[in-house]
């Protein structure tokens, strides 16, 4: 077996974990940004529903 193709085989192998490690990171990032955008749309909600109105609940849990 030639070298050369073992080297090859090596570094694609450990250039696709190196391009998997950066989208998980890429994943990670987008999944707290979008998890603090949630919340700050669920805290305007609360605020806009009028403090008169009572018994009304906003559901939050999904």
């Amino acid at each position: 077996m030639d070298l050369s193709v073992i080297a090859s085989a090596s570094t694609s192998l450990h250039m696709g974990d190196a391009l998997q490690s950066v989208a998980v990171s890429m994943l990670k990032k987008t999944m707290e940004s979008v998890e603090v955008s949630s919340a700050q749309m669920i805290q305007s909600l609360q605020q806009a529903v009028p403090a008169s109105v009572s018994g009304h609940l906003l559901d939050t849990y999904a």
